[in-house]
């Protein structure tokens, strides 16, 4: 089902489907994660990427909070969005050899996903508070308040540290 398709026919409908897609992207986040944190060489930004990984899966749990607020199974429906990012990051990444520059893309890549979760769930957050869906709001608040500091982290351990290692 696409972002415009026939199957939306109402806000609960279009909302659902949102839920859905950021569930679909945490998922492929988790499992991205991991070779992420392999390939980093910078020890800040490898403990921030576990770290974050932690984060993640409790972001899934929160979400399957939010569809049994729905009255709905979790199920996710495919984001290529996400994947584009994914893919593109892995592409990069598989071209880097020098291992300073590499943690420079490392974080370049999770700034995109997380710019892209910090879309979503706002967008989420304004659509629950029309639906009055107050605690779902709530759950998304504390997700974005994460993925706000995580991004904010990363942009820390760039630009005090991985960036002018890369430069350099």
């Amino acid at each position: 089902m696409g972002l415009f398709t026939k199957d939306i026919k109402s806000m609960d409908d279009l909302f659902l489907h949102v839920v859905q897609d950021i569930y679909y992207a945490e998922q492929q986040i988790t499992k991205a994660l991991p070779d992420m944190i392999e390939k980093a060489t910078n020890r800040e930004l490898t403990a921030a990427f576990k770290a974050h990984l932690q984060e993640t899966e409790k972001q899934i749990s929160r979400l399957e909070k939010v569809f049994e607020l729905l009255g709905q199974q979790p199920k996710g429906t495919a984001c290529p969005a996400i994947d584009g990012i994914i893919k593109e990051a892995n592409e990069i990444a598989g071209e880097i050899e020098d291992k300073k520059v590499l943690d420079a893309a490392l974080i370049a890549a999770a700034q995109a996903v997380e710019h892209y979760e910090m879309t979503r769930y706002g967008t989420l957050i304004a659509w629950a508070n029309e639906l009055g869906q107050d605690a779902i709001a709530r759950l998304f608040n504390t997700t974005l308040k994460e993925e706000r500091a995580t991004d904010k982290k990363l942009s820390g351990i760039a630009e005090k540290k991985v960036n002018l290692k890369a430069v350099g």
